[in-house]
Formats: C-alpha cells, structure tokens, sequence
C-alpha cells in the first residue's frame, strides 16, 4: 500500500468504503461525468460500492488511485489518478505510458484542488523513476486542459492513441 501524499491543503489518500457514497454523490452528476469515458452516471450506490473495490485491487509500486480530501476538515473533494492507460484497439491492454487524470466534485471546481494534487502527484511519479507522464482530455473539456497546463504539461495536439476516440494530448517529461 502506498502511503498518503500530502500538500500544504490536501491529503491524498487510499479510499476506504465508507468513502462510497462521496463517490456515488460524485459519479451521479452528470456534470461529473460528462467528459469521463462515455460519460455514464451512476444510478445506484452499489456502483460505488464496486468501482472502489476495483480501485483497492490495483496493487502497484507507483500507480494509485488517491481520495483527495481538504486537510482542514477531512473534506472529500474528488479523485486523482496515476495509472497505466490502454491503447485504443486493444481493449484495456496497456499502451505502456502512465497517465495522470483528475475527477472532482462540483463544490470542489475552481479552488486549484486539482492542480495542487496534481502536482504532488507528479513529485510521486519522478521519485518512483517514471520519465514520461500523460494526460488526455475531451477536447471540449477546457478546465482539465488548464489543468495540465498549470502543472507544466505540453499539449500535444489530438491523439486517437487512446482509449479508442480523439482525445486532446498532454505529456511531461522528468527533468
């Protein structure tokens, strides 16, 4: 198990199953999910319930899918990612390139949440060695493409490379 991460106002952290109904509330807004995937909206806790036991499965010595919490008041706010990512055509064989990917609660948008972990996230991927990190985006989500900017990732145009659809590319190398 990895252990947390921690920034000046986040702590990130491995989800529990009492986390299930922040990710039930989080995944059943439409606004949520709208750029995720096809875009699917949980209609039932039990969902929760079972993307967090595929979560806790994903046994790695770098990739993790963290909770991000407010440090303050134990606050859940959304989810940070640092996984192996499929190669379109290949139904979820990894391509071998590791992304980073960001899903936050409505009431958490526009306070740089997603960026702070972001970043600290990254620190954890060039501490474990990783050389090369990408992000993808719906090339109409523009907050996430600002995201990765922020963070000092290159946008590298649209890539079909990907989970079998254009997306817009990111990447960041270490330095």
């Amino acid at each position: 198990m990895l252990h947390d991460l921690e920034t000046d106002r986040l702590t990130l952290r491995s989800w529990t199953p009492q986390d299930a109904g922040f990710v039930f509330d989080m995944y059943s807004r439409p606004d949520v999910r709208r750029y995720i995937g096809q875009g699917h909206v949980m209609q039932e806790r039990d969902e929760a319930v079972k993307l967090l036991e595929r979560w806790s499965e994903l046994q790695h010595p770098v990739h993790h899918i963290w909770a991000v919490e407010r440090t303050a008041d134990e606050q859940l706010l959304g989810a940070l990612l640092l996984k192996s990512i499929p190669a379109s055509g290949t139904g979820d064989a990894p391509s071998g390139d590791t992304e980073i990917g960001w899903h936050f609660h409505p009431d958490a948008w526009g306070s740089g949440y997603a960026s702070e972990a972001a970043r600290r996230v990254l620190d954890h991927a060039w501490a474990a060695g990783l050389e090369r990190v990408v992000a993808v985006t719906n090339p109409e989500n523009v907050a996430s493409m600002a995201v990765c900017r922020r963070i000092g990732m290159t946008h590298r145009g649209q890539s079909d490379a990907y989970y079998d659809t254009v997306c817009e590319l990111f990447d960041v190398w270490r330095t």
